[in-house]
């Protein structure tokens, strides 16, 4: 099991953590996702290493950036 954890800027409630995590879901390979509001952290684990650029683009999709 791989686990990757990567830190999101613009998120400012519930609903934000909700559209990433959805988004983030639906990244093939993707088995969790953990987002804390408070830190930014989102935290991704599979079953395979996942594509970076795919969940950079799913964050991105749910209107929110990934930083670095």
């Amino acid at each position: 099991m791989a686990t990757t954890v990567y830190t999101v800027e613009g998120m400012t409630c519930g609903h934000c953590v909700s559209s990433v995590s959805e988004e983030v879901g639906q990244v093939p390979g993707v088995t969790g996702v953990e987002v804390d509001l408070a830190s930014g952290a989102l935290t991704v684990t599979s079953s395979t290493a996942v594509d970076d650029a795919a969940v950079r683009a799913a964050v991105e999709e749910a209107g929110y950036a990934v930083k670095g």
